[in-house]
C-alpha cells in the first residue's frame, strides 16, 4: 500500500509539472516572445482558463503527503519552511500578475503586472527545481528524524550543502530551461502568426538549454546520489523511465522544427513525465532520502500512516480524481484550438 501511494504522489506531482509547467513556462517568456500589448494578452489567454485549475495538482500533491505520509510532511515542511513561504509569496505574486492586469487600462499599470508576472513564475520554476535537487540528493537528517540547512552557502564545491548551493542551482536552471520551453511550444500550439513564431525560435534557444543542462544534472547527480546508481543497476527496467525522457526531448526538437507543434509539446510532455519518474525511482524506498547517512533516510514505511488509515484514503482519492479529471478534460475540450487578441476566453 505504501509502494501504491509513492506511485499515486509521484503522478499528481508529475501531472502539477505538465499542466502548470506550461503556464509557468509562458510566464517567463511572455515579456520576451511578445512585443506589444495585444501579444502579452493573447499569450495571457493561452493560459487563463486552466492557470488556477492547473494548480489544484499541487494542492493535491501536498494533501496527499499530509494524509498518508505525516512524517514526510512533517519533517519536510519544517525544514524547508523559509523557502516554502517564499513560494507562496510568489504563487500570490504571479496570481496576481495575471488577475490584476487587466483591472486598469494605464501604460504603467500593465507592465508593472507583467513584470511581476513573468518574474514569479521565473523564480516559482527555480525554487520548485531546487525543492527536486534537495530531494534527488538528500537532506542532512539527524538522528532525531529533522533536518535544517542554511538557505544558502558560500557556493564553494568544500563546504556543506544548502538549500541553494552549485547543485541545486543546475537544478534548478534545469527546471527552469525545460519548463521555459515547455511554455513555449504551448504558446506556439496555441497562437498565430508573428506570435507563433517568436514562440517557436524561443522553443529552439531554451530547448536547447534544457538539454545541456539535463546531461550536466543527471551526471552531477550519479555522483553525489550513490542510491540512485544502485537502483538502476538492481532493476535495469528503471531504465525505460529516462530513455522516455531523451525520446520525448528528441521528439521535441524534431517535430518543432518541422512546425507540428501538438506533437512537439507532447514530446515536451514525455520528457517531463520521464525525468520525474526517473527521480522518482532512482529514490525508492526513501521519500527523503538523507545526505549525510543513508541509514537515516526517511522511506516510504518509516513515514506512512497506519495501514487502515491508507486504505481510507485511497477509496476517497480514486473518485476524487477521477471527477478532477474529468473537469480537466472538459476544461480543455471547452478551451482547445489557437487563440487571438479578439478571444474572449478569459
Amino acid at each position: 500500500m505504501e509502494t501504491i501511494w509513492f506511485c499515486l504522489i509521484a503522478f499528481s506531482l508529475t501531472m502539477y509539472v505538465l499542466l502548470d509547467g506550461f503556464d509557468l513556462g509562458a510566464g517567463i517568456l511572455h515579456l520576451f516572445i511578445a512585443k506589444t500589448d495585444a501579444e502579452r494578452t493573447t499569450v495571457l489567454l493561452t493560459v487563463g482558463p486552466v492557470w488556477d485549475g492547473n494548480e489544484v495538482w499541487l494542492v493535491v500533491s501536498a494533501g496527499t503527503i499530509f494524509a498518508v505520509f505525516p512524517a514526510l510532511y512533517a519533517t519536510a515542511f519544517s525544514g524547508f519552511y523559509l523557502p516554502l513561504m517564499m513560494v507562496l509569496w510568489l504563487v500570490v505574486g504571479r496570481a496576481l500578475g495575471i488577475e490584476f492586469r487587466h483591472q486598469i487600462d494605464s501604460p504603467l499599470w500593465r507592465p508593472a503586472w507583467d513584470a511581476i508576472f513573468c518574474l514569479s513564475s521565473g523564480a516559482l520554476a527555480l525554487f520548485f527545481g531546487v525543492a527536486l535537487g534537495n530531494v534527488a540528493r538528500g537532506v542532512p537528517i539527524d538522528a532525531a528524524g529533522s533536518f535544517f540547512e542554511p538557505l544558502w552557502t558560500d557556493f564553494s564545491p568544500q563546504r556543506a550543502t544548502g538549500i541553494l548551493d552549485p547543485y541545486t542551482l543546475l537544478a534548478g536552471l534545469t527546471a527552469v530551461a525545460a519548463l521555459a520551453h515547455h511554455g513555449a511550444l504551448w504558446v506556439s500550439m496555441k497562437t498565430e502568426g508573428d506570435l507563433r513564431d517568436r514562440a517557436r525560435r524561443a522553443a529552439r534557444a531554451v530547448g536547447w538549454a534544457a538539454v545541456g543542462c539535463t546531461v550536466l544534472v543527471t551526471l552531477w547527480t550519479r555522483g553525489l546520489q550513490p542510491h540512485m546508481a544502485a537502483r538502476f543497476a538492481a532493476q535495469p527496467w528503471g531504465w525505460l523511465f529516462p530513455l522516455v525522457a531523451v525520446a520525448g526531448l528528441a521528439a521535441a526538437h524534431g517535430f518543432r522544427r518541422k512546425g507540428r507543434d501538438l506533437p512537439a509539446f507532447l514530446g515536451s510532455c514525455a520528457y517531463l513525465s520521464g525525468m520525474m519518474a526517473s527521480v522518482a525511482f532512482s529514490i525508492y524506498p526513501f521519500v527523503l532520502p538523507s545526505s549525510t547517512d543513508p541509514e537515516r533516510g526517511l522511506t516510504i514505511h518509516a513515514a506512512a500512516a497506519h495501514p487502515s488509515s491508507l486504505r481510507i484514503a485511497l477509496a476517497w482519492w480514486i473518485p476524487g480524481i477521477l471527477l478532477a479529471g474529468g473537469y480537466f478534460v472538459f476544461v480543455y475540450r471547452k478551451f482547445a484550438g489557437r487563440v487571438t487578441p479578439n478571444d474572449d476566453h478569459y
